[in-house]
């Protein structure tokens, strides 16, 4: 399961350590986190999945030289904001902390494109599936996982 998680690019420490522990949990979930690559949210899921062993693609707005340290797979586009299409394209589920006006676009497209959003913040955004913790925003994660799963094997 591939899982973008999408949010601001400057945040506090607060909300950082949450999509950390974010990260951290989709790659023990045996999940790729998918992200636009750079700081804040993005730096701060990427670290926890790096740490924990896992995946961290950044799907950068320019070079790939711009990644944030804890990207292991990163991909320069030089498209900027147009990479959001790619970031939530690439992504079975996708995870939206708040944000500015780019996390807006990538929920929206998400939602356009028919993915799984799950908003983690107050977006209230008619076609998102609220979660309560970060504990909710795993269960959804892992459900979407096992009806694909279960497609899979036919």
């Amino acid at each position: 399961m591939q899982v973008a998680v999408v949010g601001a690019g400057d945040y506090e420490e607060k909300r950082c350590s949450l999509a950390r522990e974010l990260g951290r949990r989709i790659a023990e979930g045996g999940h790729v986190l998918i992200t636009g690559g750079l700081g804040g949210v993005m730096e701060a899921a990427s670290q926890g999945a790096k740490e924990a062993g896992g995946v961290a693609v950044g799907i950068l707005p320019g070079e790939k030289e711009a990644a944030n340290p804890y990207v292991t797979v990163a991909i320069g586009t030089g498209m900027g904001h147009g990479r959001n299409a790619i970031v939530v394209r690439s992504a079975d589920v996708v995870i939206a902390l708040p944000g500015l006006y780019g996390t807006l676009s990538e929920i929206a497209l998400a939602l356009k494109m028919d993915k799984t959003v799950v908003d983690l913040g107050d977006w209230n955004v008619e076609g998102m599936i609220k979660a309560e913790s970060l504990g909710e925003a795993m269960e959804i994660v892992e459900a979407k996982a096992k009806t694909a799963a279960r497609r899979r094997r036919g």
